[in-house]
């Protein structure tokens, strides 16, 4: 987790789009720091690409089957910090990204601020929805969905609204190992129902995408 200083590697195989990401990073407050740009995932596994907090990731990459899930799905079982940022509006693209566990979606229309607010949430594992993803989510009520406990859906809340685990085990009540105990229930729900939510991030976007939450209670 970032807690100053973040870093970044963008892929992207358009200059202008690489260019103009850069820009943004560098006029940021604080200024975000671009440490490696290329036109393929092989720049993100090489340094210094491969230490950066932020993975910011174009779908569509040249010499790759297209959307390139493969090399997003990669990254992700890495451990990494995955940005979607694609010309893609679909919804179904958004969900897809989400469900292979990237931390969020945004479309290139969206702009600076949003790509700046969601690096920053990123790189310090907090949740970030943009309009184009909480549109794709508000849409999506998903039939498969874990049968929750109250309790369950309570910690989930509490957590998704507070800024660490032992904020919101205060105010629950709890102990911070009970309130771990509850949300690793609920990621095996998840998981058994073939829908892993590996990071706070992916449980946001299930929460939401079951209609337990709204973008608006976040």
């Amino acid at each position: 987790m970032a807690t100053g200083h973040i870093t970044v590697t963008v892929i992207d195989d358009h200059p202008a789009v690489v260019a103009g990401v850069e820009f943004w990073y560098s006029t940021a407050d604080p200024p975000i720091e671009v440490v490696a740009t290329g036109p393929t995932a092989k720049v993100a596994w090489t340094p210094p690409g491969d230490t950066a907090d932020v993975v910011v990731f174009d779908l569509q990459l040249p010499g790759q089957p297209t959307p390139a899930y493969g090399d997003l799905r990669r990254l992700i079982d890495a451990g990494r910090q995955v940005i979607v940022y694609s010309m893609r509006e679909d919804e179904q693209a958004a969900l897809t990204c989400l469900d292979l566990g990237a931390f969020t979606f945004l479309t290139k229309a969206e702009g600076k601020a949003h790509l700046v607010a969601a690096t920053v949430a990123a790189a310090s594992d907090l949740p970030y929805t943009p309009p184009a993803l909480a549109g794709a989510l508000g849409t999506n009520r998903r039939s498969d969905r874990p049968r929750l406990s109250e309790r369950e859906e309570n910690v989930l809340l509490q957590w998704f609204q507070s800024e660490s685990k032992e904020l919101a085990a205060e105010k629950l009540g709890i102990t911070t190992g009970t309130l771990s105990t509850y949300l690793d229930r609920v990621r095996v729900k998840y998981a058994n129902v073939g829908r892993q939510a590996r990071t706070k991030a992916a449980l946001v976007a299930r929460a939401i995408q079951d209609g337990l939450i709204e973008v608006d209670d976040l």
